[in-house]
């Protein structure tokens, strides 16, 4: 049995030097917002069966060629192939333009539609993104605390919430500071599939988090081994290791065909996702279970304080 939990010093050390990585890039660039949160234009086009149209193919007809911001997705829709052109402007002679060039390489397109979205729009959806992140936190916080209050003793059920939510903040951090990296030199811009990938993170992450907890509760509960909470934590992390390591696999499996062959407009979400579940599975084993025991600690080396004194 491998004793990780004695390692955790280690394991603190390298979430550590990502997570402060992590706010440096976001500091030094940010992030790069697409239409969703700053407003533009979006327009879609049903293009027939054998017409590939790419942003270089389009930006070559336009005159005057595009902006950087200027992107084209495929899509497969109800109406057949499509493609959505957006960009961050509202001129109408501009649109006109797209519309002319997307045209001329074929001849048979038909407009869809043509969106706006305006900055109050922009600013409404970044204020609901935060509180539904922020709300997901705490709704999860008050549910671990809740679901493990049979477990208040050597550690109260609240610490349990605590240390998964640092966990979480920790995923979440560092697949923002990829994503900061990626739109500084690759011109990566995120959109609203990057909040649903981000809450999809929370969800999952926190799902590998209570396995290991539960593990936790059930040796807790069989064995009442108050003091030696470290090595029965230790010994919980190592019997759900393989499940927790097999199941986040299959999900892994899954993900690098969507972000080698998604396209584009797949891309952002599931690297987004592919990078949270890495992290959340690393997290829910060696950041939130290794917390929980330091907590202990800290209270140990309190308690005998508080009696020497």
């Amino acid at each position: 049995m491998i004793d990780f939990i004695e390692k955790r010093k280690y394991f603190y050390a390298f979430s550590g030097t990502l997570a402060f990585l992590s706010v440096l890039a976001i500091a030094l660039w940010g992030l790069k917002l697409g239409i969703d949160f700053v407003g533009g234009t979006e327009m879609e086009f049903k293009i027939g069966d054998d017409v590939s149209i790419t942003k270089d193919v389009l930006c070559a007809k336009i005159e005057g060629g595009c902006a950087s911001d200027f992107t084209v997705l495929e899509s497969q829709s109800e109406h057949g192939r499509s493609i959505f052109v957006r960009y961050k402007s509202s001129d109408e002679v501009f649109n006109q333009k797209v519309l002319a060039a997307v045209k001329e390489i074929d001849s048979t397109t038909v407009q869809l539609k043509s969106d706006f979205i305006g900055a109050m729009v922009s600013t409404q959806l970044k204020s609901n993104a935060a509180k539904a992140i922020l709300f997901s936190i705490i709704a999860i916080l008050l549910y671990i605390a809740w679901a493990f209050r049979k477990i208040s003793v050597p550690v109260s059920s609240w610490y349990y919430g605590i240390s998964a939510v640092v966990a979480l903040a920790h995923d979440i951090l560092i697949t923002i500071g990829v994503f900061a990296f990626l739109g500084h030199f690759y011109d990566h811009e995120i959109g609203v599939p990057f909040i649903a990938a981000l809450l999809t993170i929370l969800g999952y992450s926190i799902n590998d988090t209570i396995v290991v907890y539960d593990r936790v509760r059930e040796n807790m509960l069989k064995t009442r081994a108050v003091s030696n909470f470290h090595d029965m934590v230790n010994k919980s992390l190592n019997e759900t290791l393989a499940r927790s390591i097999n199941t986040s696999m299959t999900v892994i499996i899954v993900l690098i065909p969507m972000v080698l062959f998604g396209g584009e407009s797949l891309f952002n979400f599931s690297l987004a996702l592919l990078i949270g579940v890495a992290f959340g599975t690393y997290s829910s084993i060696f950041v939130a279970t290794a917390l929980v025991v330091t907590i202990y600690h800290m209270q140990q080396k309190y308690r005998e304080q508080q009696a020497r004194a």
